[in-house]
C-alpha cells in the first residue's frame, strides 16, 4: 500500500498556538484595557498588595499586603476556571494555569499566616519539620 508524500515540518516556526481561552475577554472594538480586565483586575490586586507592603503604613502591613498579592494569584485561579476568556492572563493550558495561580497563590498565603513573630495560623508538624531542617 502506497502512502502520499510525507509532509515535512517547517524549519522555522513562524507561530504558536494560542491558549485555551487566551482570545479577548470582550469585544474588538473595546478599549484596550477593557478587552484585558481579567490580567488587569489580578495584577490591581497584587499591585495594591504591593503599595501596602511598601508603605509599611500599619503593623501588620507585611502580612496584609503579601496576603492581597497570594489572594491575587487564587483570584487568577478562580477567573480562569470560571471565565471562557481571560485574554492574556492564558498563558499555558486552563489545567496548567489554575494549578500554577493556585498552588503559588496557596503558598503564599501560607506562608504569610505562618511569619514569624507571632504567626495567625501554627500547623504543628510544619514547625516540627522546620526545626528537625535546622537543628
Amino acid at each position: 500500500m502506497r502512502r502520499g508524500p510525507r509532509r515535512r515540518p517547517p524549519t522555522v516556526t513562524t507561530d504558536t498556538a494560542r491558549p485555551e481561552g487566551g482570545g479577548r475577554a470582550a469585544p474588538g472594538a473595546a478599549p484596550a484595557p477593557a478587552r484585558q480586565w481579567p490580567l488587569l483586575t489580578v495584577l490591581s490586586v497584587a499591585g495594591a498588595g504591593l503599595l501596602v507592603v511598601g508603605t509599611d503604613a500599619f503593623p501588620h502591613a507585611f502580612r496584609v499586603g503579601t496576603l492581597l498579592v497570594g489572594a491575587a494569584l487564587l483570584l487568577g485561579a478562580v477567573m480562569r476556571r470560571t471565565v471562557s476568556s481571560v485574554g492574556m492572563l492564558a498563558v499555558r493550558s486552563r489545567f496548567t494555569d489554575m494549578i500554577t495561580y493556585g498552588v503559588m497563590g496557596g503558598l503564599i498565603v501560607l506562608l504569610v499566616l505562618m511569619v514569624q513573630p507571632k504567626p495567625w495560623l501554627r500547623i504543628p508538624f510544619l514547625e516540627d519539620i522546620l526545626h528537625l531542617t535546622v537543628t
